[in-house]
């Protein structure tokens, strides 16, 4: 059973007179409710997708002997994920590694969205068995255990005006069928 505690009199007084007094000054200005960066977790997914698929792309159009056509693929990613992409192609490039062949993605599918949706992570299969990297004499710099495909977690984050990938992990939790 619930027991109600009157409040005494002065208690009610005063809250009384301070909303009388809440009521003649100004208004504060309203908090701004967040909004969604998208109105579903599909469209989250499918916005995610679309970064992907045009990162992988800018990717296989990188020429690591052209710094310019690294900046492209920078556009879509932040953080340490960007980061680590400016460190490995400033590199080849000071080394004058050439890579060729294009990455696949064999799957994409969204993992986690939820509300704001600011932040999706997505399950990704990538094929990479027809990129080589080699030096100027030819020689291989692809390490020989290297699996043809990757399983890999990617995070994104939205920056106000798109998905932008942050990170992305090797998945072991998550199998690829390859293709």
């Amino acid at each position: 059973m619930i027991h109600h505690r009157h409040a005494p009199t002065s208690i009610i007084a005063l809250a009384l007179t301070s909303a009388l007094v809440v009521g003649c000054s100004p208004a504060p200005e309203p908090t701004p409710t967040p909004t969604a960066a998208f109105a579903s977790e599909e469209e989250a997914f499918a916005a995610a997708e679309e970064t992907y698929r045009a990162f992988t792309s800018r990717l296989n159009e990188v020429d690591t002997s052209d710094s310019t056509t690294f900046e492209p693929l920078f556009a879509l990613s932040s953080g340490e994920f960007e980061k680590a992409d400016r460190e490995a192609y400033s590199t080849m490039h000071a080394e004058g590694l050439i890579v060729d062949g294009d990455t696949r993605i064999l799957s994409f599918q969204g993992s986690e969205a939820v509300s704001p949706f600011t932040v999706v992570v997505a399950d990704v299969c990538l094929d990479v068995r027809a990129v080589t990297v080699v030096d100027a004499d030819g020689a291989s710099h692809v390490d020989p255990d290297r699996p043809d495909v990757y399983a890999l977690s990617v995070t994104f984050i939205y920056d106000e005006t798109q998905l932008l990938i942050d990170s992305a992990i090797v998945n072991q939790d998550f199998a690829c069928d390859e293709l």
